[in-house]
C-alpha cells in the first residue's frame, strides 16, 4: 500500500517493511487456483471473487473510497482484507495488466494462526496500514485539530513511556531500539518491530515500566480504541499477543530476581 501524495521518510521505511510481509505470511501455503491475468479494469471485483484473498504479483491498483483516490496497491500487497467489513466500499481500478495469485481466505487465516511468528507479522501488517492511514489523516488536518496518531521520533535517552502514566496508546518501534526499566532496574530490551505498551490497556492499569530510547528511535503510535477494536475482532491475534506479553513478564521477573540476589535483597 502506498498513500497518494508525498511520503515522509519514516512512512517510506514503514511501507517498505510492510511490503515484504505478505509473501512471508504466504510462505508454505499453496494458492487455491491458477493465477488470474487481467487487462485494465474499472472495478476489480467485477472480475474476481469476493471471498478470496489475493497477492498482487504484478501491476498497480488505484484504490478509491467513495469515489476519492486514497492509496495505491503495489506488487506484493495483499488484497481482500477489507471485504466483509462494514466499511465504506473500496473500488480498485487499474490502467495496466494485472496478475493476481488467489488464496482461500479461511485457509490463509488458519495458516497465519498456526504459527506465532506469522501471527505477529500479520498484526504488524494490519497495525502498520492503520498507522499509515492515521498519519495521512493527521497531515490532512489543520494543526489545531490534528489527531495525536501516527509516528513520533525520540532521541537517545528520551522516555517513550513512563512507569505510572496513563495508557492511551500501543507502540511499535519502526526504527531504533529501546530499553525497559522497572523502578530504575533494566528488565529488558525493546527491539525494532516489537509491540509494547499493550499490557496496561488489557489490565486497565497504569504503565508498569519505563521505556527509554537507547538510539535514535521512531515509534508507530496506535490509539487505544483502535487497538482494542482490532483485538476484539480477531481473538487469535489477541491470544498471540498475550502469550508474547506473558513471556516478557517472565523475563522481567527473572531480571528483577537476579538483581535482588546480586544486591542481597
Amino acid at each position: 500500500m502506498y498513500l497518494i501524495g508525498d511520503q515522509p521518510p519514516y512512512a517510506e521505511k514503514l511501507i517498505n517493511t510492510l511490503q515484504r510481509i505478505p509473501e512471508q505470511l504466504l510462505d508454505g501455503l499453496e494458492p487455491c487456483d491458477a493465477p488470474i491475468q487481467l487487462d485494465a479494469v474499472d472495478d476489480l471485483y467485477e472480475h474476481i471473487g469476493q471471498h478470496r484473498l489475493y497477492l498482487l504479483k504484478s501491476g498497480l491498483l488505484h484504490a478509491l473510497i467513495d469515489g476519492k483516490p486514497l492509496f495505491y496497491i503495489q506488487e506484493g500487497d495483499l488484497i481482500g482484507l477489507r471485504q466483509g467489513l462494514n466499511t465504506a466500499p473500496c473500488n480498485y481500478m487499474s490502467e495496466e495488466p494485472l496478475t493476481l495469485i488467489p488464496y482461500d481466505r479461511e485457509a490463509l487465516f488458519k495458516h497465519i494462526h498456526g504459527n506465532s511468528q506469522r501471527q505477529e507479522q500479520f498484526t504488524q501488517y494490519i497495525l502498520g496500514q492503520a498507522a499509515l492511514m492515521s498519519d495521512a489523516l493527521a497531515h490532512s488536518k489543520q494543526p489545531e485539530v490534528r489527531p495525536v496518531t501516527g509516528f513520533q521520533h525520540f532521541a537517545p535517552g528520551a522516555e517513550l513511556i513512563r512507569q505510572g502514566d496513563e495508557a492511551d496508546h500501543v507502540f511499535i518501534i519502526t526504527e531504533g531500539h529501546a530499553e525497559a526499566f522497572v523502578e530504575g532496574i533494566k528488565v529488558g530490551d525493546v527491539q525494532k518491530d516489537e509491540i509494547f505498551g499493550a499490557m496496561a490497556l488489557f489490565t486497565r492499569e497504569k504503565r508498569s515500566a519505563t521505556v527509554i530510547a537507547s538510539a535514535p528511535t521512531t515509534v508507530m503510535m496506535i490509539p487505544k480504541e483502535q487497538f482494542l477494536a482490532l483485538m476484539q475482532s480477531n481473538p487469535r491475534i489477541a491470544h498471540s499477543l498475550i502469550e508474547s506479553m506473558a513471556r516478557r513478564i517472565d523475563l522481567m521477573n527473572k531480571e528483577l530476581t537476579h538483581y535482588k540476589q546480586l544486591n542481597g535483597k
